[in-house]
């Protein structure tokens, strides 16, 4: 399996079998009796230029790969690659350097912001740091921010708690901005904010790749979101990467249990459709990544176990052209037989409202 290629000028970013373990300490020394395995060994690479979605539920290690590539998290094992660089023990000054470069927009905007500074002085702190502009110019660089994220530079002397969630929203895109980035890690950017506001933030996001020409890492759960605003869509499923192929041809034809259950879950805008639909509930709980199971991480909830999914754990492999996936009964089923039909067809038009 080669997810990832060497890199070359297509190529942003390149991570190589990343692992983050958070150690599990008990007693009065705190000894380590274990660890949660939130990211156990995922490859793959995000092309220069494009909007690279991985998708999941809760807990599966999203954040904490996004975290990690930002050198937020240290690795417990692994490569990460950007631009060429390996970031693993990078010199503290040439990891500044690489950080101006690499920013992150955070899920929640009423936590991210610095509550006792201005939304003019949370904006020119990195300006400040990185010395992307002269001194001179720093406030009219915040204006300027100010009004490309859809905000008037009249508010830069206003602070967090006076704005609307959504605006808040656009002064942490505006803050990630300010070292003008080449790359950016998307956690989540709309979940906390109002439905009626998120196409607002996501069309923003959008015009800001095509205008300045900028590589995403959109990180969600919402798939209809996902589809909607990415080029390639990697699915996580309790610390690794269970299927990544090109966004249409992974909603239309998934190979992976996991991710057509995933896809069935969403609502088509169609009340006939939608009332006739067949839905497939996963049945338990997600295992503790503590204490993952044996075989195939997904065979505690899999409609199509058998017994090798409990004993075997399957490798991630290239089934079609750019589409892996990781599963023992894709030869046998083939893309989703032996599944209830969910009418993938029918969501190729749906946006987040």
């Amino acid at each position: 399996m080669n997810v990832s290629e060497p890199l070359n000028n297509k190529n942003m970013l390149r991570v190589k079998n990343l692992k983050v373990h958070f150690p599990i300490r008990r007693g009065v020394l705190q000894r380590q009796v274990g660890a949660v395995r939130a990211v156990d060994g995922i490859t793959f690479d995000i092309l220069r230029g494009e909007t690279f979605g991985l998708v999941g539920e809760s807990g599966c290690g999203k954040t904490t790969t996004g975290r990690a590539i930002l050198q937020l998290y240290e690795p417990t094992a692994g490569e990460i690659e950007f631009d060429g660089v390996k970031l693993a023990h990078l010199d503290p000054k040439l990891m500044r350097d690489m950080r101006r470069r690499m920013q992150m927009i955070f899920q929640d905007p009423f936590a991210s912001l610095n509550p006792r500074l201005s939304v003019g002085a949370t904006i020119a702190e990195p300006i400040r740091i990185h010395g992307t502009v002269d001194k001179q110019k720093i406030q009219d660089r915040v204006n300027h921010l100010l009004e490309v994220v859809g905000l008037s530079p009249d508010v830069a002397s206003r602070f967090p708690h006076e704005f609307s969630g959504g605006q808040r929203q656009r002064v942490g895109i505006a803050r990630a901005l300010a070292s003008e980035p080449d790359f950016i890690v998307c956690d989540e950017p709309i979940s906390a904010l109002d439905v009626s506001i998120q196409a607002q933030v996501v069309n923003l996001i959008e015009d800001l790749r095509a205008d300045i020409g900028l590589t995403y890492l959109f990180i969600g759960h919402d798939l209809s979101m996902i589809r909607h605003i990415s080029d390639r869509v990697a699915v996580m499923y309790l610390g690794h990467i269970v299927e990544l192929a090109e966004t249409d041809q992974l909603f239309v034809n998934a190979l992976n249990p996991y991710t057509v259950s995933l896809i069935s879950a969403i609502p088509v805008p169609d009340p006939v459709i939608e009332a006739k639909r067949q839905r497939i509930v996963l049945q338990g709980d997600v295992p503790n990544p503590a204490n993952p199971p044996k075989g195939c991480l997904f065979s505690t909830r899999c409609p199509l176990v058998v017994d090798e999914c409990r004993t075997n754990r399957p490798e991630l492999k290239e089934w079609r052209p750019g589409h892996y996936a990781a599963c023992h009964r894709i030869d046998e089923m083939g893309a989703g037989k032996g599944l209830p039909p969910i009418r993938l067809e029918q969501n190729s038009g749906q946006t987040s409202q």
